[in-house]
């Protein structure tokens, strides 16, 4: 668990005290580049979630499930 923490120290300390431009390009520079990224992507929407609203996150499951649905 150890190396977990160390990495989401890491990635929180990359962003932190970044403008929301900065951050925005930070969000839109990973997604759907290499894989290496995605843990970064996870840290950042487990900060998001745990600052929404619950309406906000019922929001976004069903964003999520909308986009998850068998063809």
């Amino acid at each position: 668990m150890g190396i977990l923490l160390d990495l989401r120290q890491a990635i929180v300390q990359r962003v932190a005290g970044k403008s929301e431009e900065e951050l925005a390009g930070v969000i839109e520079g990973s997604i759907g580049g290499d894989d290496r990224t995605l843990p970064g992507l996870g840290v950042l929407f487990e900060i998001i979630w745990q600052n929404i609203d619950e309406e906000t996150q019922k929001r976004l499951v069903r964003v999520l499930h909308e986009h998850l649905a068998p063809a």
